[in-house]
């Protein structure tokens, strides 16, 4: 019955977007209730399930999100974000600037979750495909692929790192294996993935109110160390919280890092430093900028309201123990650990959405088959993070923060972001086994 549940639901969801053309909260919502009632819960259940996912993703989200639209808007209206494109269009030159923004995107998804990294990056996006003359998405694809592989595979991101601690991994060793994992994998899944589709196929039409595409003159924008210390202060903020835990974790400093590497603190703060970096310093006036902040608040509304719904959804997956059901299928398993490790996340990943929960849940299952097997713990993580982030649909709030910021219909979604995620995983499980090979 879950299953059928679950069917029944995304089924309902596609026919209300794609057929009926209802919007995506209201859809998303009715969705969450149907599935709610369908999996035994009393429509009193399935509303507080639902409240409670709106309030739990906005909770989590509300400010990242708003922060990092705001400091994206001021990058942008100040010229600060084509001070940025237009250098790394003239260093690297134009037929590498694919690797410029991947190279951008792996160092900020380092630090960054899955949705500050796209909050913060998406205005760069949009500012290096207008002034290269590429289409949107041959540069967010890349991008967006960099950033949720890091997600997945690489500490001292807060994902693997948490996967890792349930494994009692060595996250050294995580690092290593899992940055030799994401090279290819955000090559394959980034880059070479953009070359099968038509140019006209990458075009996308920008969101209003979240890029400005007036061009600056050379006056007019701050200078290029300014422009990229500032959008890349949220990142120096929440690494430096990192560095210390790491290298320091007793100091009398720690919980002063911990609350300037919070991500809400950290973007807030960035937020502030561009207030006069993109506009006190620039001559604009307190009026003008607050101008910039309304118009970026107003841009990501419903993005914001879309998130909340698709998390209302995941919440009652969640809520009526769709994920243990699932995970209890598996666990009699008699598949390889790694495999099976990767298995249980993927199935997770595609009936609840949240990467997060699936590899949690799988290392939680699988954690005690390390002993049993003698499997290296560092690529159960891998193996776990791997499934984390394959085929996302519509039950995944990274699947609408990727449609709605490109703006995009739900197939080509589909075709885009949903394939990309799933060649990443795949990549990533080759990864995981190729290196157990080598090292058994």
């Amino acid at each position: 019955m879950p299953i059928v549940s679950i069917c029944v639901g995304v089924a309902l969801l596609l026919l209300l977007m794609i057929v009926f053309k209802l919007n995506a909260f209201i859809s998303l919502i009715l969705v969450a209730l149907v599935v709610g009632i369908l999996e035994g819960m009393s429509p009193i259940d399935a509303v507080a399930s639902v409240q409670g996912g709106l309030g739990g993703t906005l909770g989590s989200l509300a400010m990242i999100i708003i922060f990092g639209a705001i400091l994206g808007k001021l990058m942008t209206d100040s010229g600060g974000a084509q001070r940025i494109a237009t250098t790394l269009i003239k260093s690297f030159g134009k037929k590498r600037v694919q690797l410029a923004a991947v190279l951008t995107a792996s160092v900020v998804g380092i630090a960054l979750f899955f949705e500050t990294g796209v909050v913060v990056l998406i205005p760069l996006v949009f500012t290096i495909a207008t002034a290269a003359g590429v289409p949107v998405l041959y540069i967010g694809m890349p991008v967006i692929a960099a950033l949720i592989t890091m997600h997945g595979f690489v500490p001292p991101h807060p994902g693997p790192t948490a996967i890792a601690s349930v494994f009692d991994a060595n996250i050294g060793k995580t690092l290593v294996y899992g940055i030799i994992i994401a090279i290819p994998a955000i090559i394959i899944g980034g880059p070479l993935f953009t070359k099968l589709f038509k140019k006209e196929d990458l075009e996308v039409d920008i969101p209003k109110g979240l890029f400005n595409p007036k061009e600056f003159k050379e006056e007019e924008m701050p200078g290029f160390v300014t422009s990229l210390l500032t959008s890349l202060m949220p990142v120096i903020l929440i690494a430096s919280q990192v560095v210390v835990e790491i290298a320091m974790p007793d100091t009398a400093m720690m919980p002063f890092f911990d609350f300037i590497g919070n991500a809400n603190i950290a973007l807030l703060l960035s937020v502030i430093l561009a207030f006069f970096t993109f506009g006190l310093n620039r001559g604009k006036k307190m009026k003008e900028i607050m101008q910039s902040v309304t118009e970026a608040v107003s841009g990501i509304a419903m993005i914001l309201l879309i998130i909340a719904a698709g998390g209302a959804f995941k919440q009652v997956l969640i809520d009526s123990h769709i994920d243990q059901y699932i995970a209890d299928i598996m666990a009699g398993s008699t598949l390889s650990p790694l495999l099976l490790t990767w298995l249980i996340a993927a199935i997770l990943r595609v009936a609840v959405g949240s990467a997060t929960v699936a590899g949690m849940t799988a290392a939680g299952i699988a954690a005690p088959l390390v002993a049993m097997t003698g499997v290296s713990p560092e690529l159960m993580v891998l193996a776990a993070g791997a499934g984390s982030i394959t085929f996302s649909h519509v039950n995944d709030a990274g699947f609408w923060i990727y449609k709605e910021y490109f703006n995009l219909s739900i197939g080509k979604t589909i075709k885009t972001w949903s394939v990309m995620v799933t060649i990443l995983s795949l990549v990533g499980l080759a990864g995981v086994l190729l290196i157990n090979m080598l090292i058994s």
